[in-house]
């Protein structure tokens, strides 16, 4: 399989990496937003995803790709519940 070597692209992946993230681990992502310890929560995921992303994108792409798409995806979407830092 050919690596991604376009933004746009890779940052679609991202962030269907993230969402699917989201979608089994909703209940960890919403007492990590109460709690503000999202990252301890879902680290292992996260790595998980990072690594998958990085086995499928060239490595002349943004490292800040992921990182973009843990935020649009996990933090847009988390508005709706309670937190000391919203």
């Amino acid at each position: 399989m050919a690596l991604i070597t376009n933004e746009e692209q890779a940052f679609r992946l991202a962030k269907a990496i993230v969402s699917d993230i989201l979608l089994y681990n909703q209940e960890k992502v919403k007492k990590g937003i109460e709690n503000d310890d999202l990252f301890d929560k879902i680290n292992a995921e996260l790595e998980e995803g990072k690594k998958l992303f990085e086995s499928r994108v060239d490595k002349s792409i943004s490292k800040t790709i992921f990182d973009r798409a843990v935020v649009d995806v996990l933090f847009k979407s988390s508005g709706r519940y309670d937190s000391k830092i919203w």
